[in-house]
């Protein structure tokens, strides 16, 4: 029996009265479809379109996890998903070779947990998290270096460049370090006139707060939280006029 296939029998090995987890994804998948059929708007709506919507829904699921609103995070998760279901509803339109079906999203995320995971659906045995991440890293830069093209794989490649700032600086520095790359090149040279003095602090900052095992991201927005907070207070209790 592959790994997939232990993999199914232990999601679906459920008592026969009992709802199958997942049964209600189903239901949004039909639910997706009618609505790209009948609805104008739903109908009309392409990748690029939805785009900005992935990401305002993400960033909304990140609030609502920060906050600790576990009502707020159900729902922020249900737009999130709703997302995943919408361009994989788009994509199985396409006819050009390129189409496909939230089935075939599901089955390469189940196929890359169940191939990263071997200590779980294969025979390998680990000493704890810390050589389960390790796993994890070999297994895909091997799948990397084998879907490459010839070209010498970098420990950079599929980072989105797109990212927020902070976050793209501390993931370039987390894969450069699993890298072993010198710790000496996050000091960027003082002569590169593509870097100003602020962005050069600035990612010292992301190299202080990564070895205080902090993440920069999260810690600046808690720090802008606290100064909207801050704010708020003080336009409440200012003087009138």
């Amino acid at each position: 029996m592959s790994v997939e296939s232990a993999a199914a029998s232990e999601m679906t090995a459920q008592p026969a009265d009992v709802p199958q987890p997942g049964a209600r994804l189903i239901d949004l998948v039909r639910v997706m479809d009618t609505l790209r059929r009948k609805c104008p708007w739903d109908a009309r709506q392409t990748h690029d379109s939805l785009t900005p919507y992935l990401l305002e829904e993400t960033y909304e699921a990140v609030d609502a996890l920060t906050a600790g609103d576990q009502a707020a995070v159900r729902e922020e998760l249900g737009d999130v998903l709703l997302q995943v279901v919408f361009h994989a509803r788009i994509a199985q339109e396409r006819t050009d070779g390129t189409g496909y079906t939230i089935d075939d999203v599901a089955d390469g995320i189940v196929s890359k947990l169940t191939r990263r995971h071997p200590h779980v659906f294969g025979d390998v045995t680990v000493s704890g998290p810390d050589e389960v991440k390790l796993n994890w890293d070999a297994i895909k830069a091997a799948e990397r270096a084998a879907a490459g093209s010839g070209a010498a794989a970098s420990s950079l490649d599929g980072v989105p460049l797109t990212q927020p700032a902070l976050s793209l600086a501390a993931q370039l520095l987390r894969r450069a370090a699993r890298a072993d790359a010198p710790a000496e090149l996050a000091a960027l040279d003082a002569a590169d006139d593509r870097v100003s003095d602020l962005g050069r602090q600035l990612l010292a900052l992301v190299v202080q707060g990564q070895e205080a095992g902090l993440d920069p991201e999260l810690e600046l927005r808690a720090a802008a939280r606290a100064y909207a907070e801050a704010v708020r207070a003080w336009e409440r209790d200012r003087p009138a006029g």
